[in-house]
């Protein structure tokens, strides 16, 4: 089988080739990558895996964020032009982790007639900032995760290659001849990081939120998390919602204690061999050339 993984980026330097070099271990054949305007090494990062015939970029100048229809794009170019027979559509702060082998072996044991698999999502907690990687600081999670309106985190949607494909918002459910399909339960944890620094964090609810307000073909409750952050962004109070997710040393013991944090260094594990010998340089000494703009 092929499997395909799309990705829709916006200045995710800090994590974008510890991404693509942990799902092309665990079995991601081709990586599709949309840039919405990074202003970063992004895809600098992007154009060495263009070199090395794993990843095939696309330049999104549009700035609504529009990312369902987006999306749909990439998943239906890696059936029709890849020819992939299961499609992840991936966030550069979401690492796809079998449970048992890869993920090829976990989608190629889905029943014939089930055409999309769900994953759930775990929630790493932000750390004080070091010079050491996101992966390394990050081994602590939520043992119950839900999202910063205080909601169950929802999983996200693995589905067979499909020509006639539609993604909705948010990469949370897919759509086949105007209908919604039916998904069953994988065996797959997204292991999720979404709040890595306090300038990433600022700068995607600053950009993202923004491009949500400018959309105007999409209901005013899809994306109410972003709309919520960048309305906290706008009034002064994002730093108070950072601040009130990064744990110290003393509230982190406590959380474990009570069991309600778990240590999980799955992905610090996985990553440290990886990333010692990634197959690009780090972003600093990379040079863009061989993207696909358009």
């Amino acid at each position: 089988m092929k499997l395909v993984m799309t990705l829709l980026v916006r200045d995710e330097q800090d994590i974008l080739k510890e991404n693509i070099e942990f799902h092309l271990d665990r079995g991601v054949d081709e990586v599709i990558l949309m840039d919405n305007l990074s202003s970063d090494e992004t895809a600098d990062i992007a154009a060495e895996y263009v070199r090395l015939g794993v990843l095939h970029y696309i330049f999104q100048p549009e700035d609504d964020y529009s990312q369902g229809r987006w999306v749909t794009r990439m998943a239906r170019q890696a059936c029709q032009e890849l020819g992939a027979n299961w499609v992840i559509n991936n966030d550069a702060d979401e690492f796809w982790w079998p449970l048992q082998g890869s993920l090829k072996d976990v989608l190629s044991q889905v029943d014939r007639g089930t055409l999309a698999v769900s994953a759930e999502r775990t929630n790493f907690i932000p750390r004080p900032e070091s010079a050491e990687p996101f992966w390394r600081r990050m081994n602590i999670r939520r043992k119950i995760s839900f999202n910063l309106l205080g909601k169950p985190l929802p999983g996200k949607i693995a589905h067979r290659g499909l020509a006639d494909v539609v993604v909705d918002q948010g990469n949370h459910g897919i759509r086949v001849n105007g209908l919604a399909a039916e998904f069953s339960i994988s065996p797959i944890s997204i292991l999720h990081f979404p709040i890595r620094s306090k300038k990433q964090f600022f700068n995607k609810i600053k950009l993202g939120g923004a491009a949500y307000a400018r959309n105007d073909h999409l209901d005013k409750d899809i994306g109410n998390i972003w709309r919520h952050l960048y309305t906290c962004y706008v009034d002064g109070t994002l730093d108070e919602v950072y601040q009130k997710e990064v744990l110290e040393a003393d509230a982190i013991e406590q959380g474990l204690a009570g069991g309600v944090l778990i240590r999980d260094e799955r992905l610090s594990n996985a990553l440290a061999p990886l990333m010692s010998s990634a197959r690009i340089d780090s972003p600093a000494n990379t040079r863009a050339f061989g993207t696909r703009r358009g």
